[in-house]
């Protein structure tokens, strides 16, 4: 069973800051975006996702460790409860794609309902005469899928696959409805409804909070200073953004309506853009000379502030 505590590297005492960073550190490592082509790099990426979904939920995360829950965040059946079933009639399971699921229901049923009342309507034979058992998978679907809307393979347990479609707008959590992709109904009645309940994973830089987008941008000191207009990316694709002269780390601008559609009200929210001013990785000589010559420079103190605090 997968251990999403080995995954992330953190101990069971892990606090939730502990997580978070872990989780970040090796999201931005394995992201298919900063790894592209990269197979086992993807597969890494979705592993740390589904970690980090079950650690950095407290409720998901008590189950977890109370036994309810496996590391895909699916439910653990109760201590016995195949066994038991297994030894009597008509009680065969099969495991298939991480789900259990009944081979037949009908002597469950059968001792259920149909020995214990003698028959009588709705019943025939050995099997309660009823449409098919609804199932349920969990489904983990890119961020971009999710933001922009998109076609998701899903495995059904007999092998068959299903492109379904991720609506634009799907939030972490959400369940889609497969009708009539469920277990099959006995005596001919219709099989029952499959529910695929969607996780979304993390994505490199951008963060959303509610239908709203948070991203961090790098920008040159030229840029900063100076301001003019700079490419950003959005869920939509890029745009032109423009930076104010004199803009500073931590100056934060909106591209309005350029978040996520909710899906309730058919708005979308907004994008916020942090700037980060950066340096060259390599030292420009120019730059340094001009910076050692200048005087207003070391006439005022960024820090100031802090000493109020301190």
């Amino acid at each position: 069973m997968t251990d999403p505590y080995s995954v992330l590297g953190v101990p069971r005492t892990a606090s939730e800051d502990d997580i978070r960073k872990a989780f970040r550190k090796l999201a931005k490592k394995h992201h298919p975006d900063l790894n592209p082509g990269d197979k086992a790099a993807e597969a890494k990426f979705k592993e740390i996702g589904q970690a980090n979904d079950i650690l950095s939920d407290p409720e998901k995360r008590r189950r977890f460790d109370a036994g309810e829950i496996d590391g895909t965040g699916q439910e653990m059946p109760p201590r016995g409860f195949y066994r038991d079933q297994a030894g009597g009639r008509g009680g065969k399971y099969e495991h298939a794609g991480g789900h259990e699921s009944f081979v037949d229901m009908g002597g469950i049923f059968s001792e259920m309902f149909g020995q214990r009342r003698g028959g009588g309507p709705g019943f025939a034979g050995d099997g309660f005469d009823m449409g098919g058992m609804p199932v349920t998978y969990s489904l983990r679907v890119p961020f971009l899928v999710a933001a922009r809307g998109g076609k998701q393979r899903v495995t059904l347990p007999d092998g068959k696959t299903l492109d379904i479609d991720v609506p634009e707008g799907t939030t972490d959590g959400q369940t889609l409805r497969l009708k009539g992709q469920g277990m099959p109904g006995s005596q001919g009645r219709p099989p029952g409804d499959a529910y695929v309940e969607i996780h979304v994973d993390p994505h490199a830089f951008f963060q959303p909070r509610d239908n709203d987008i948070h991203v961090e941008l790098p920008v040159t000191v030229t840029e900063a200073t100076l301001g003019g207009k700079v490419k950003v990316p959005t869920v939509g694709g890029a745009v032109m953004l423009n930076v104010p002269a004199g803009s500073n780390t931590g100056t934060s601008l909106r591209l309005k309506g350029r978040g996520l559609l909710d899906r309730k009200s058919g708005q979308r929210g907004d994008q916020y853009v942090k700037l980060k001013v950066v340096l060259p990785e390599v030292p420009d000589a120019k730059l340094k000379e001009f910076l050692e010559g200048w005087e207003a420079g070391r006439a005022y103190d960024p820090r100031k502030e802090m000493e109020s605090f301190t």
